[in-house]
């Protein structure tokens, strides 16, 4: 009962994907927490620090990860989560050529008005070198 999963196939591959960059999450932090732990002795044996340097991070990982998947089949998390899969199938995305084209217009419009700038950089300097200078 406690492992159920709530509306199952709903949501599938949003609810997976979630998980999964949460589960990433949790290991980058599980794993900095072991070099951290690898590296302090507090006045143990080795076996011990290595036993808790090993088994903490472990412990943890396995707490978050129950965590995680609990946090995903509450209800109002998994019905946002099915409901912004369906959304997202809705959704016209644009072809590969118009977001080509696209990108090269913002690219060309940057560097514009980069050039824009830069001249109008240019001719301020001048005007207030000649100004404050004496010309």
């Amino acid at each position: 009962m406690a492992f159920d999963i709530y509306k199952p196939g709903m949501g599938k591959y949003t609810r997976l994907c979630s998980a999964f960059g949460a589960a990433i999450i949790v290991a980058i932090g599980c794993w900095r927490l072991y070099q951290k732990l690898a590296g302090v002795s507090w006045g143990m044996s080795d076996q011990m620090q290595f036993l808790i340097s090993r088994l903490v991070p472990a412990a943890l990982f396995v707490v978050l990860g129950l965590f995680i998947y609990q946090l995903l089949n509450k209800p109002v998390v998994s019905d946002f989560m099915i409901a912004a899969e369906g959304e997202m199938k809705k959704v016209s995305w644009s072809s590969k050529k118009e977001i080509a084209v696209s990108t090269f217009i913002v690219i060309v419009v940057i560097i514009i008005f980069a050039v824009l700038l830069g001249v109008a950089d240019l001719i301020f300097n001048m005007f207030f070198s000649w100004l404050f200078l004496g010309g």
